[in-house]
């Protein structure tokens, strides 16, 4: 039962008897069935996408990059791993449902991955359509590891399909550089073999180049402030940094298919999933079956109102329908007030009253809406609980932000950052900061720009902050907030890990 059950966990069966042994395993594309035409290949790669909106995949993204930050913290009903989570009782956290399908969702993603990487290269199809279908394979492997190293540091490594009981086991890497190893050579690979172009739920060549970038600034700056297990790393903070810096100058300067949005509430219109910005979405729609298909993300940032529909005002004239939520990620009014009282993130995409049909207003913060709540996630065009509103997972302005924190003080680091805050209706960043100065003015800009979207805790974690400015998080040790355990489940049926 032991492997039985690690398969299940790595492979993404869901078998009714798991105790039978006998089984045979099933779920597997094999090579006499499969891989014989672009469609099969093509379903494939839809098939190792689809995991990435696997529901307990998809939320957390939100779970793990914001709610155990300075950002928001759960309603006060949410369960009790939310509530873990937020409140960092790490003595909890091996056995963490959240953290759990977190690992285990990720590693059905890999599979999925090596499935293609194994078979797309001796199958009947096209070059460039094999190009093109394992270029994706090798930023969604990569894409994959770098949300699991950010979470757990040190990981089993899966490389080749599981496609048997006796492939499930898997020792932990070696080090850190094992991970970032493979990480930065599937970037690589696919960034070759890619090209450029804008597909919702795809990811192109210039995906891949700022996964590139974003991999090697957490290396840098989580060298630079000894985050543990970080010292190892082979390469020096400086080169680490000039390589984000290199990658991130290819997305500004080496493509022409992404760039800024000059309009704030349009990078978060769910009309426009293919706007300058987003380098890489996921891919949900309300016409989708079952949630994944769907998304009720929505539901998650804004607050229960009684009374049906709500209307948000956009500041010009105009509003956006909406219907209520759960309340479950409530924004900390510490973090507001982080803000500049003229940052229209603050202002305008933090929502602190809203309003019936005829524009009179209905609720407000504090009061009956019982925080400020964000509306990058509300969908106008919602069916009951089915929105099309998606997470956005590579965003253009991170990696104009990520380029100017790893190149330091430069004229096109202070441009990018000050269009980031002009956009805002924010005045430039002060001139001639030193390079330390300067990547802190950065690093606090992320915070507001990218609130909401699955960084806080990251960036926490690589400037080595998170017991320093998470409450929650006080008297923790460096280590205990720098990764969570591997699941105890995990470790007891994994025999790799003995």
């Amino acid at each position: 039962m032991k492997l039985r059950y690690y398969t299940l966990i790595i492979v993404g069966l869901f078998a009714t008897n798991a105790c039978d042994l006998t089984e045979e395993p099933y779920g597997f594309y094999s090579e006499d069935n499969f891989y014989q035409s672009a469609a099969d290949a093509e379903a494939a790669v839809t098939y190792a996408y689809d995991a990435l909106t696997f529901l307990e995949y998809s939320r957390t993204v939100f779970l793990l990059g914001d709610l155990p930050t300075d950002e928001c913290g759960p309603k006060a009903d949410e369960g009790p791993d939310a509530q873990d989570l937020n409140n960092w009782k790490v003595d909890n956290f091996s056995t963490n449902r959240s953290l759990v399908n977190f690992f285990k969702y990720a590693y059905i993603a890999i599979n999925r991955t090596n499935a293609i990487l194994q078979n797309v290269p001796d199958a009947p199809i096209e070059e460039e359509l094999k190009n093109k279908y394992l270029g994706e394979a090798h930023f969604l492997r990569a894409w994959n590891y770098f949300n699991l190293v950010r979470n757990f540091g040190e990981v089993p490594m899966h490389t080749t399909l599981v496609a048997s009981l006796d492939q499930t086991a898997a020792p932990l890497a070696n080090g850190l550089q094992e991970v970032y190893d493979l990480i930065l050579a599937d970037c690589r690979m696919a960034e070759s073999l890619l090209n450029e172009y804008q597909a919702t739920g795809r990811a192109d060549r210039v995906a891949a180049l700022s996964l590139a970038a974003k991999t090697y600034l957490h290396m840098a700056s989580a060298k630079e402030n000894n985050v543990p297990l970080y010292a190892d790393l082979s390469l020096e903070v400086n080169t680490l940094y000039d390589s984000a810096a290199y990658f991130a100058d290819l997305v500004i300067n080496d493509q022409s298919t992404f760039g800024f949005d000059d309009n704030l509430l349009d990078i978060y219109d769910v009309d426009q999933p293919k706007g300058p910005e987003h380098i890489f979405i996921m891919s949900m729609d309300r016409s989708g079956t079952i949630e994944g298909d769907y998304s009720k993300i929505s539901k998650l940032f804004i607050p229960y109102i009684a009374g049906g529909d709500i209307y948000l005002d956009n500041g010009d004239g105009t509003m956006t329908v909406s219907h209520d939520g759960w309340s479950v990620f409530q924004t900390n009014e510490s973090f507001y007030n982080t803000f500049d009282g003229s940052d229209a993130r603050g202002q305008e995409l933090l929502v602190d009253e809203v309003y019936d049909a005829d524009g009179n207003v209905i609720a407000q913060y504090p009061g009956a809406i019982p925080y400020r709540f964000s509306r990058k996630y509300v969908d106008p065009h919602f069916i009951t609980d089915k929105t099309s509103t998606k997470p956005y997972l590579i965003r253009y302005s991170d990696i104009a932000l990520v380029y100017a924190e790893a190149a330091g003080p430069t004229a096109e680091s202070y441009s990018l950052v000050n269009y980031v805050r002009n956009r805002a209706g924010l005045g430039d960043l002060a001139p001639g900061l030193s390079l330390t100065d300067f990547r802190e003015a950065v690093w606090n800009e992320r915070s507001w720009e990218l609130m909401y979207e699955g960084n806080r805790l990251y960036d926490l974690r690589r400037f080595n902050r998170v017991n320093d400015l998470v409450e929650e998080a006080a008297g923790l040790s460096d280590e205990e907030v720098a990764y969570y355990p591997i699941p105890q489940i995990e470790i007891d049926l994994n025999e790799g890990l003995d």
